[in-house]
């Protein structure tokens, strides 16, 4: 069982989408971050900018993995550049296209690049690369290039600028389902998530990433996402509801006009995101 190599750089394109308020408005809610500019629905949160990308990225997603395989997926990274903020009211259209393949022996990762414009004038509103993560599914060959690093800068371990705790409610994940749309059901249903070896539901790796993007603006930004340029994660380890989520924040230097910065997130003691990326202009 392996991943289609002649399907890299296909396209697979979704209409214009109307980024909707309530919507956006609820996504806040579901990720229990109370920023004004969220509820008063002037900006959308920035990771709500998967919400009306979803359709495209589903459309490649099964059909390059094997129906049988899709249980085994995980959400191995997500790198999300902002180059407008995200605005309720504007319409999207997205295109997803297959970008790389990294066959390993564990598993297969594979990256998909979603990318939206702006439903009236085409610019570019939202670039993402999403990274899957195919359990077991250890045959085929590597293809594509490499996706854009946001590795942890080792020298910015001593250079924390600060940190936040968020807490994971009990019923964060059918919040989360509600407000996203994401009905996997190993975040919602412990005999499926017990069946492919975890130990019980687990938080929506995205909803930990907007987590995690409510304390970075909080502390670079005063809360105001339209200075947020670049967000990405690694989702390291599983985050389980009714614990707290501690973000800690280090300075990686500036490069031009922009600020980077390296994150990590944790949970019960274990590393649950690493190698966090976040670009900031002033």
């Amino acid at each position: 069982m392996a991943l289609p190599l002649e399907k890299l750089g296909a396209a697979y394109d979704i209409g214009a989408v109307t980024i909707d308020k309530d919507r956006s408005v609820a996504y806040a809610l579901a990720t229990n971050d109370l920023n004004p500019l969220y509820l008063s629905g002037q900006f959308a949160p920035p990771v709500f900018g998967v919400v009306p990308t979803w359709e495209a990225l589903t459309l490649a997603m099964e059909d390059l993995v094997p129906r049988e395989a899709l249980l085994m997926v995980v959400h191995g990274e997500q790198d999300m550049y902002f180059q407008q903020p995200i605005v309720p009211g504007k319409s999207l259209r997205t295109r997803a296209q297959p970008y790389c393949y990294r066959v390993g022996g564990s598993g297969t990762r594979a990256t998909i690049k979603v990318t939206s414009y702006d439903g009236k004038d085409d610019t570019v509103v939202l670039e993402q690369y999403v990274t899957l993560f195919i359990r077991g599914m250890t045959d085929g060959y590597n293809g594509g290039p490499e996706a854009p690093s946001h590795d942890f800068p080792e020298g910015a371990r001593s250079k924390l600028v600060g940190s936040g705790v968020m807490h994971v409610d009990v019923d964060q994940t059918f919040r989360y389902r509600d407000a996203s749309g994401d009905n996997m059901p190993i975040h919602l249903d412990d005999a499926v998530a017990k069946s492919v070896g975890l130990p019980g539901i687990i938080a929506h790796g995205l909803c930990i990433m907007a987590m995690t993007s409510h304390t970075i603006l909080e502390v670079l930004t005063n809360g105001d996402p339209t200075r947020l340029k670049r967000l990405a994660v690694r989702f390291a380890k599983p985050v389980f509801p009714g614990n707290d989520l501690i973000t800690n924040i280090y300075d990686a230097g500036m490069d031009s006009s922009t600020h980077s910065w390296a994150f990590e997130a944790l949970s019960r003691g274990d590393l649950v995101i690493s190698n966090g990326r976040a670009e900031t202009i002033t």
